[in-house]
């Protein structure tokens, strides 16, 4: 899942905030302006009625030592840049939203309300100006280095990784004990890449490995059936087999575990809703599945895993999974090519939030709950995929899937030669790791009502 490289796609003005596609940090509880458009006879400023819209919107990335390639928290640092506002705003490219729904559908949207857009709009028609500075908001304050605070466990890969300058990296895999003596509560997440250039995409799992000295589980009692798992397996989804490592050192372990955190570009912050958790049990051992991309140069990385805890048990336990098709073609030269996968858990959950993920062909994505009553529901629509912003889609609201619903995913594709960022249209395209493959891969973040760990409050 390597990113493409931007230099080149300049695109007017626009092709400034490209250069911040490497990773968008998130702020899950964002919120909304809803108020009406109206008719308003004097010309907005910058401190009064501005300002507050880039600081909520804009300044998580546009900040001094941010990745923004500007800065919007000052005056005259948004003034030199208004006609890169200008373009960005009207044509909605910033801030990076992707997907449909009205305002109030997703807990951490960043996308400019109607209002919001015209205060903008009409600051700049109007000459941009300052104004008092007495009606200025306080100016944000962003951490300098970990922007959940100081966390309160890190876990570090126990060795430097040497990406080349060039060439293919497989996936690396770094096993890492926490070391934690009893269970913890993870309420937010964060990733801390030591050379966040050739970081594509991080994914850590969790594992308790056999303790030697237990007593062996006693045996199922004859006639008793084996429980069910929680979702109902699609083989027919797998993909294939993956062709044999060049590299040794650094292989999968035999055993994973449960997935707990990723990062990619477009998601590199997770905070859980209030009254949910994430449970690393005592003595779990990560596993940090690592994938490089070579940019020019040597480089080295060491990237940290940093949580914050809980302060106690929560409502109820969040946790993380994946569902795939790994068994598609991709016919060369083709356009417009739908392939699904669906998710059928075996009783009813919540699902929180949810991650579309293709490489350069991936066009657009579309997610549908199917019901056992034959109705369906509309879950979330991407109409404009882009490999740049990986964005972990929260909703404000998380939506009932019944057990016997299925959870449909649908990805499509462009395979042709005028997908400018095709690598090679005149060749099928598999389920790969690398980029000039391809994936169909959607993680999804959910609770378990039957599996509560406190009553619901009357």
């Amino acid at each position: 899942m390597a990113p493409r490289d931007l230099v080149g796609r300049a695109r007017g003005r626009l092709a400034r905030f490209s250069a911040l596609a490497g990773v968008a940090l998130v702020c899950i509880a964002t919120a909304r302006y809803r108020e009406p458009l109206i008719a308003q006879d004097t010309a907005p400023t910058f401190t009064k009625d501005v300002a507050p819209i880039l600081y909520k919107n804009c300044t998580t990335c546009h900040r001094p030592g941010g990745l923004g390639p500007f800065s919007l928290v000052d005056y005259d640092s948004a003034k030199a840049n208004v006609d890169d506002i200008r373009d960005a705003v009207r044509s909605g490219f910033m801030p990076p939203w992707h997907a449909e729904g009205p305002h109030g559908t997703f807990s951490n949207d960043r996308r400019l309300s109607d209002l919001e857009k015209s205060t903008v709009m009409r600051w700049i028609d109007a000459g941009a100006k300052k104004g008092d500075e007495k009606k200025a908001p306080a100016k944000p304050i962003y951490a300098t280095g970990w922007e959940i605070g100081t966390p309160d466990a890190i876990v570090t890969m126990p060795e430097d990784f040497t990406v080349p300058a060039s060439g293919t990296v497989e996936y690396q895999y770094f096993e890492i004990p926490t070391n934690f003596t009893e269970d913890k509560w993870v309420s937010a997440i964060e990733f801390m890449p030591g050379a966040r250039e050739v970081v594509h995409h991080v994914l850590v799992y969790a594992k308790v490995p056999a303790n030697p000295n237990a007593a062996p589980a006693a045996p199922r009692p004859a006639g008793t059936p084996a429980p069910r798992p929680l979702f109902v397996r699609k083989p027919q989804y797998d993909s294939p087999e993956d062709p044999p490592r060049q590299d040794l050192r650094h292989g999968p372990p035999r055993q994973l575990g449960v997935l707990i955190g990723s990062t990619a570009p477009g998601t590199n912050v997770m905070t859980l809703p209030a009254g949910t958790a994430l449970r690393v049990r005592a003595g779990t051992v990560l596993t940090f599945q690592m994938h490089y991309t070579a940019h020019g140069h040597e480089m080295k990385d060491r990237t940290s895993v940093g949580f914050r805890f809980a302060p106690g048990m929560p409502d109820e336990e969040m946790r993380m999974g994946a569902y795939i098709n790994g068994a598609f073609t991709l016919p060369a030269g083709q356009k417009d090519i739908a392939v699904t996968a669906d998710l059928e858990p075996t009783e009813p959950i919540k699902l929180w939030g949810l991650l579309p993920h293709t490489h350069l062909r991936g066009t657009r994505w579309k997610y549908t709950l199917e019901k056992p009553d034959g109705t369906s529901q509309l879950v979330l629509d991407v109409p404009r995929y882009d490999f740049n912003w990986q964005t972990y889609y929260f909703f404000k609201n998380p939506i009932d899937i019944p057990a016997g619903g299925k959870l449909v995913s649908t990805a499509w594709y462009d395979n042709s030669a005028t997908n400018k960022h095709n690598p090679d249209a005149n060749k099928d395209v598999k389920w790969g790791d690398q980029t000039w493959e391809e994936m169909q891969y959607t993680g999804y973040m959910y609770t378990v009502p039957s599996r509560r760990l406190k009553s619901a409050s009357k």
